[in-house]
């Protein structure tokens, strides 16, 4: 004959069980959380190394941007130095 599990010992199984599934969701969650937590260093890091690389080619302009005036200066002088020759010439 079968033996008829008792109360006692079916609530021991039930609170078994339900601390099994706790067990697992607290991991779960842990995992999720970690997991995040991974992404959002490396999301930080990526925005870092964008802002980094932003900052050098703003240098890189400005820097451009200087030689130019430079040149476009001295454009300035020689053509207004030529000016002055033809203008001596005629």
């Amino acid at each position: 004959m079968i033996a008829a599990t008792e109360w006692p010992d079916a609530a021991v199984a039930i609170a078994g069980v339900f601390l099994v599934i706790a067990v697992a969701v607290t991991m779960i969650v842990s995992v999720a959380s970690t997991f995040r937590a991974r992404m959002s260093v490396q999301r930080e890091t990526a925005y870092r190394k964008l802002a980094e690389d932003s900052t050098a080619a703003q240098h890189r302009t400005a820097d451009q941007l200087e030689r130019a005036i430079a040149e476009l200066g001295e454009i300035r002088t020689r053509t207004g130095e030529l000016e002055r020759l033809i203008k001596a010439v005629e």
